[in-house]
């Protein structure tokens, strides 16, 4: 952790020249400890509907379910959860830009009537690297998230006018929901890193800030940290999310641990992933620890 914050402390000039280039600038620690103060505790999950292999399967128009999505945010609300965190992806959005943000909205009222707020992701560097919208495969008996997607996944290696799509879905979702009261906040970029990116994921990282902070949303913007070796892409979502965002799969020892060393950088913390059964990451250790850290 010493090396961590000595290296936190070298890129800071590299990310106040990064910042220059955005229209919003990063929330100081008082507004962003402000905004937490006027939550309720947020307690929730990560949220697909049944019926839903992945992101597309949830948004596209041939098989958006209001009634499931009902249904199951009211067992969520039943059972004391007030938040869930919710994957977007870019080619619902490029099908149908009307139609995939009347969609969203739809969902908002969903939850909003379950008293739920929602954490919206827009990148993701997990699980499958390719995507096509229409039909999508049958689960895979057996395989944890067997259908899931990333997004944009390896089309950005392979097709540089990509990045233009992505910055319109970026800045026309923001835009149309950038003061919705029933966001909580906007997650821009999943595990970025993940499936063996590594630092090939910090050009897009550092593209989806830049372009979220050219809009002015009112809610905070974020990216989560979740490996403790990806050191530069660490450093850059530290210095530039409003509030800090963090994935852990430990038990309750590490999970403090992890919450002891993202304190010292004096923002509020949301726990964005966790829940392990074969690592000890339990709701029943878990969430009384967070709680007792709001």
């Amino acid at each position: 952790m010493k090396v961590f914050l000595t290296v936190l402390l070298a890129a800071t000039m590299a990310n106040v020249a990064f910042a220059q280039g955005q229209s919003r600038e990063i929330w100081s620690k008082k507004k962003a400890a402000k905004w937490y103060k006027q939550h309720a505790w947020q307690r929730g999950s990560n949220f697909i509907p049944s019926y839903a292999i992945n992101q597309l399967e949830m948004w596209q128009a041939e098989t958006f379910d209001t009634a499931v999505i009902n249904r199951e945010l009211g067992y969520a609300a039943g059972i004391g959860m007030n938040s869930m965190r919710v994957f977007l992806h870019h080619a619902a959005w490029e099908q149908d830009p009307a139609g995939f943000k009347q969609r969203i909205s739809t969902y908002l009222d969903i939850s909003d009537r379950n008293g739920i707020s929602t954490t919206f992701v827009l990148f993701d560097d997990c699980w499958n690297n390719t995507y096509a919208t229409g039909k999508q495969p049958a689960p895979k008996t057996g395989i944890h998230n067997s259908g899931w997607l990333q997004d944009p996944g390896v089309r950005r290696e392979t097709s540089p006018a990509l990045t233009d799509t992505l910055e319109r879905y970026v800045k026309d979702v923001l835009t149309t929901f950038g003061n919705d009261q029933r966001i909580l906040l906007w997650d821009l970029y999943n595990e970025p890193g993940n499936s063996n990116y590594g630092d090939k994921s910090m050009d897009l990282l550092k593209q989806v800030f830049v372009w979220a902070r050219q809009v002015p949303v009112t809610q905070p913007v974020s990216a989560g940290v979740w490996n403790k070796s990806l050191t530069d892409l660490n450093v850059f979502q530290l210095n530039n999310s409003d509030v800090i965002t963090y994935h852990n799969y430990a038990d309750e020892k590490e999970h403090q641990q992890t919450i002891d060393s993202l304190r010292k950088f004096g923002r509020p913390l949301i726990c964005t992933e966790y829940m392990a059964r074969t690592r000890g990451s339990l709701f029943q250790n878990i969430m009384p620890l967070l709680k007792k850290k709001k």
